[in-house]
């Protein structure tokens, strides 16, 4: 069993990226950052998110990566390439090239899970200026456990702590492993 954290649209807060990290440093294998971060390359949190390039970052960040997780690809970007403001069919079709069983963005500033077609589509929402339907929430990221059957999603607040309406879970598609 594996587990990862997903947080997206900080928009420059470090503050909450360094609690988040310092509280869940020893609970998760590793931290997606899907991109706005606005981080420079001097920051020391650089080296502890996997980061990708959101349409507000200055840094040289990849656009997108596909890593494996365990046995499962992980396919993450930040969205605003593939027009996630309109529908998330680009990331899927992307995705499913990757043969990733997840894919981890962010952009829309509104939390997203679901699956379509074995993948697990992740948005976090964002931590920093959240919007939709969540914003009262005041800002989200969730960790994803990943175990041989099930895809388990719980978002958290600010405040570290579980949002229990926010919590799903789905069937793994054997033929999205790695």
């Amino acid at each position: 069993m594996s587990k990862v954290l997903v947080v997206s649209d900080s928009h420059g807060d470090q503050k909450i990226l360094r609690t988040i990290w310092t509280k869940f440093n020893d609970q998760v294998e590793c931290f997606f950052h899907c991109g706005d971060s606005e981080l420079s390359k001097d920051s020391d949190l650089i080296h502890k998110y996997l980061l990708v390039k959101g349409n507000m970052d200055f840094e040289d960040f990849p656009i997108e990566r596909t890593i494996s997780v365990g046995d499962t690809k992980v396919y993450q970007t930040h969205g605003h390439l593939k027009g996630v403001n309109f529908n998330i069919l680009n990331l899927l079709l992307t995705a499913e090239s990757m043969d990733a069983g997840i894919a981890l963005f962010g952009h829309t500033h509104e939390l997203m899970c679901t699956t379509d077609n074995g993948v697990l589509l992740v948005n976090p929402g964002s931590i920093s200026q959240p919007r939709g339907d969540f914003a009262s929430i005041g800002g989200t990221f969730c960790t994803i456990d990943i175990n041989n059957s099930d895809f388990i999603v719980d978002y958290y607040n600010r405040e570290m702590q579980v949002v229990p309406e926010l919590h799903f879970q789905f069937k793994r598609h054997d033929d999205k492993g790695v």
